[in-house]
């Protein structure tokens, strides 16, 4: 998402639920039905430290619609623009928001995440449910159930996360992030040594490993914010066990919301 910085955790590079994410915040304040929107451009889709695309531009737009009593509908969707027919991803979330104080708020949602048009990536199709506590929209900490809904194997996954965002001076400001997770899928295209990200080529076959039963990943990085616009550069790292499918290490997005 964002990001996020959002209760869908680690998807860093602006990825779409972190989109959603950052339209639901403001909203929960107002007293009456808000719909809002962004527009990004990021370098890479970024799912938990592990690449979604290539390092390629990706296009991303998301649009929700949130409650005075806490609710809030989501819809994203993203594209690579180099190569538009071969590579997309679609988000749908329903999420509801309690404050627990004047300090504390808790986080309660489902999503559903597809990427169609996109064969390399179709096996983090999935269905998510999450969990989450926000503390004064600085620290978040999040669990998330997930069950993949292609193939035969549809053994919940779990994922932990802790989410850190810090004002800084001149609209800049500190986020970070770290995370646990049980693997997706067990292979990976895109970061593959024979993957070719100026040709979209592959090899025949896909890079297998053999993950553990979970990772690491993290993330530390500057966002500039001013009215509308928002540019953030992050540094991403992933445990080694998942080299083969690790996001690029540095993730730039701009972002433009409404």
């Amino acid at each position: 998402m964002c990001t996020h910085r959002s209760l869908r955790p680690s998807r860093h590079g602006l990825p779409l639920a972190a989109l959603l994410a950052i339209l639901a915040i403001a909203p929960l304040h107002a007293q009456t039905s808000t719909f809002s929107g962004t527009v990004a451009l990021s370098s890479q889709l970024v799912d938990r430290g592990v690449a979604v695309t290539p390092v390629t531009p990706v296009l991303q737009g998301a649009a929700s619609w949130a409650t005075a009593n806490g609710w809030v509908l989501g819809l994203s969707a993203g594209v690579q623009t180099r190569t538009p027919r071969h590579g997309s991803d679609v988000l749908a979330q329903l999420d509801h928001y309690w404050l627990l104080g004047g300090d504390w708020r808790m986080q309660a949602g489902l999503a559903y995440y597809a990427y169609p048009g996109n064969a390399s990536a179709g096996a983090f199709d999935r269905a998510e449910a999450s969990v989450g506590w926000i503390y004064r929209d600085v620290l978040t900490f999040g669990l998330s159930a997930i069950s993949l809904t292609r193939g035969s194997n549809h053994q919940p996954r779990g994922a932990v996360d802790v989410d850190f965002h810090w004002p800084l001076p001149a609209h800049f400001s500190l986020t970070a992030g770290v995370g646990v997770a049980q693997p997706l899928p067990a292979w990976s295209r895109y970061s593959s040594p024979a993957y070719d990200s100026t040709r979209a080529t592959f090899p025949p076959y896909p890079y297998r490993q053999r993950p553990g039963p979970y990772y690491g990943y993290g993330q530390v990085g500057l966002a500039w914010a001013y009215e509308a616009w928002r540019v953030e550069l992050d540094r991403i790292a992933t445990d080694p066990s998942q080299r083969q499918m690790a996001a690029a290490p540095w993730v730039a997005t701009i972002s433009w919301s409404f």
